[in-house]
């Protein structure tokens, strides 16, 4: 298991922020975006290249400002100073606070400072397709706020794993977006399945994480559910990613290639049996979630392959 961080490795204040954000973790933000990018290919659109960097630069600072205030909400309210059985760097945050790198004064600015970051990419986007594109940018940051952010706490109230999934999805709609200037059902159709596999990765995250986030008062589903019962949630998401591109498929909506994206659901099965025999015990679940992030990316890679190869 990797170190901890700790403020002696983080002395250059750039190497601190960056890491500070979980880049490795920005990679489901990327590829997000390339989904919703390789839909735009594939339906025939010219395309924008400069536009399509700004789009990824402002995924990936969505998605860190969601995770950077994500830290700094959960210091708050207790959750990873108290959770002992964390599976570090998955889970129990990012520990910058816990072990003094950041403040938490300096983690909440400059989870601030990456949403003003997000909405100057957000304006030459919007400046450079259409005005429309303002409604995905307000649903994106009222999610990345509301879902750990007090009063509402999304995750706290059972809607976690729908935040995530309406966040990544929009990513997808708003790469699309930029592109075909306009609103689509197509990028809907291509990445709720990529969506699906993402909020897995969220609801397996809270197995190592449930008694510290029950202790907190986070009652997502995991925590409400025993553990015998709340594992089969996560069979239930996977069922839906890979029935959701089998339909696809067959009807029409997405290419035949697209079923490339089915490689990856060996993985997604061997994460669940893993879950499913260690749900009770948090500190086995780290193949399981290394297995459930390389199934996401797998997918999503595919199907992006899938739609532009496909065209």
């Amino acid at each position: 298991m990797p170190l901890e961080p700790a403020l002696a490795v983080f002395q250059n204040p750039f190497t601190r922020y960056l890491a500070a954000t979980r880049p490795a973790f920005l990679t489901a933000s990327l590829m997000a975006c390339l989904i919703g990018l390789a839909i735009a290919w594939h339906d025939g659109l010219v395309f924008d290249v400069m536009a399509a960097t700004v789009t990824l630069l402002s995924a990936l600072l969505a998605h860190a400002a969601a995770n950077v205030l994500n830290d700094y909400y959960d210091a708050m309210n207790g959750t990873d100073a108290c959770n002992v059985e964390r599976v570090y760097p998955f889970t129990g945050g990012s520990r910058f606070i816990q072990n003094g790198v950041l403040t938490e004064i300096q983690t909440r600015n400059f989870g601030f400072s990456l949403l003003a970051g997000v909405v100057l990419a957000g304006l030459w986007l919007m400046a450079n397709s259409s005005f429309l594109l303002l409604y995905v940018g307000l649903v994106g940051l009222f999610i990345g706020w509301a879902y750990s952010a007090p009063p509402l706490r999304l995750n706290s109230r059972g809607l976690g794993e729908l935040c995530v999934a309406a966040g990544f999805l929009l990513i997808t709609v708003g790469a699309d977006f930029v592109q075909r200037r306009g609103f689509s059902v197509a990028p809907v159709i291509a990445g709720l399945s990529y969506a699906l596999l993402v909020t897995n990765l969220l609801y397996i995250n809270q197995f190592p994480d449930r008694a510290a986030d029950t202790a907190a008062g986070k009652l997502h589903w995991v925590a409400r559910l025993d553990v015998q019962h709340a594992r089969w949630g996560y069979v239930l998401i996977v069922a839906m990613a890979y029935i959701w591109l089998l339909l696809s498929v067959a009807l029409g909506w997405l290419p035949v290639l697209a079923m490339m994206a089915l490689l990856a659901l060996p993985l997604s099965v061997k994460a669940a049996r893993l879950l499913l025999r260690h749900a009770a015990e948090p500190r086995q679940l780290g193949d399981a979630i290394k297995l459930t992030i390389a199934a996401m990316l797998a997918h999503g890679a595919l199907l992006a392959i899938a739609l532009i190869i496909g065209k």
